[in-house]
This record gives structure tokens, sequence and C-alpha cells, in this order.
């Protein structure tokens, strides 16, 4: 039985829906808690701790991927991701996010906002 089927694609694609949150909280009280001790405004504390667990949890959940498929054959799940299920499974996971350039970006803005706020006192 091949790995590259459907109900396997939808399996991986569950799985990774899943874990999305609890890795989101996990990777973002540390930045949370750093706001907090800065005195930076809630609604900035929230978007920066979203944009630095995000990186964190998409390459766990494309390494996920990588080892349920292997390194070889991911662009199928990818693909099949948006081209079939763009709506669905594939809502929140496009192949742009597990660029790696993507990803520090994201990194890089988060932990630009905390001395911004922090200066700017918002």
């Amino acid at each position: 039985m091949s790995e590259l089927n459907e109900s396997n694609y939808k399996r991986i694609a569950m799985i990774n829906w899943i874990l999305a949150v609890p890795m989101i909280v996990l990777f973002a009280w540390p930045y949370h808690l750093s706001a907090g001790l800065l005195g930076i405004d809630t609604y900035l504390k929230y978007v920066g701790a979203l944009l630095f667990s995000a990186p964190f949890m998409l390459t766990i959940l494309h390494g996920h991927v990588t080892m349920a498929l292997g390194a070889v054959h991911r662009h199928h799940y990818y693909k099949w991701m948006t081209d079939e299920k763009p709506l669905t499974f594939g809502l929140l996971f496009h192949p742009m996010f597990v660029k790696t350039r993507f990803r520090l970006i994201l990194l890089v803005i988060s932990l630009l906002i905390l001395p911004v706020a922090y200066i700017l006192g918002i």
C-alpha cells in the first residue's frame, strides 16, 4: 500500500489541524510573558505571540508531513492540499508557509514588535 493516497493525506491533514492550536499555545507563552513584563498593549501582545509561535508550529507540522511521506513525496501532499482541497484541508496550510524565508520573516517581525512597542509605549 502506498502512502501517496487521499486517505493518508486526509489523516496527515487532520493530525496537523489537531496539533496546530496546542503548538501555538506552547510556543506563544514566552513571547506573551515577555510582552507582559514590558507592559505592551494586550492587542500587540497577542498579535506578536501569534507571529512568534507560527514559524515554530509550521516547522514542526512540515516535519510531520516529511516524516509521514518522506522528503521526496511531500510535494504531492502540498499539491493535493492546494489544488484539490484548498478551502477545506488546505485552508491554513499554503505551500508558502513551509518556506524558510517566510517563517524567518514572521519571526523577525514578531521580535521587532517588542522593542518598537516598548519604545513607543504602546
